[in-house]
């Protein structure tokens, strides 16, 4: 069972930041909602800095392409580190901060998702956002557990493989409309869940 509660919020606008736990059994994650340029700087400076090595789990939502040929840019992107994950609702953002942009340049930092190529690509198209080192989690999972299968697994089967851990993802929220500008709460902790879970399988795989 997940549970979503609002802890704090400040700021107003383009600047509001919002403050959750997210929390999923015996895991709670401490998750800042925000289009905030600066916040989202703050983030990555008081939860990254002087890390090396560090592997952060990668996702990203985007408006349910509906018509052939549609690309609906990427709305928010999700981080996670430990039990700490940011939601930068990027496609409300006034601008990216140079924070972020070398962040995600940084080759001493592992980014790892399932099919993050896809999001690594749609980043760079929507927003010239460039990615430098990352790895996919079913390549990973497969090669370290040794179950050629889990090449094409999905992030449940890979939390129930890696973790021990059963986790559904609800299609309602999964095809909602991502690109609004306040996030319910049911997205919000689907958004978390997934960055936090790609980061604890990244971890568990490559340290």
């Amino acid at each position: 069972m997940t549970t979503v509660t609002l802890l704090n919020e400040k700021g107003t606008g383009t600047d509001n930041a919002r403050l959750y736990e997210v929390t999923m059994g015996s895991y709670s994650i401490q998750t800042l909602v925000t289009a905030s340029p600066s916040r989202a700087g703050s983030w990555l400076g008081t939860y990254t800095r002087n890390r090396e090595d560090l592997v952060v789990g990668l996702d990203v939502e985007w408006r349910p392409n509906t018509q052939p040929n549609m690309q609906n840019p990427v709305a928010t992107l999700q981080l996670c580190v430990d039990n700490h994950c940011l939601i930068f609702q990027i496609l409300h953002a006034p601008s990216i901060p140079r924070s972020l942009t070398s962040f995600l340049a940084n080759t001493d930092f592992i980014f790892v998702g399932v099919g993050i190529q896809n999001d690594v690509d749609k980043l760079l198209r929507d927003y010239n956002l460039r990615v430098s080192n990352f790895d996919d989690l079913c390549f990973l999972a497969a090669q370290e557990l040794e179950i050629f299968g889990l090449h094409w697994a999905g992030l449940t089967t890979l939390a129930r493989d890696v973790l021990d851990l059963d986790y559904h993802k609800p299609r309602h929220v999964t095809l909602s409309p991502w690109d609004t500008r306040f996030l319910t709460n049911d997205q919000v902790g689907y958004a978390a869940i997934d960055a936090f879970l790609s980061f604890q399988i990244g971890h568990f795989l490559i340290q």
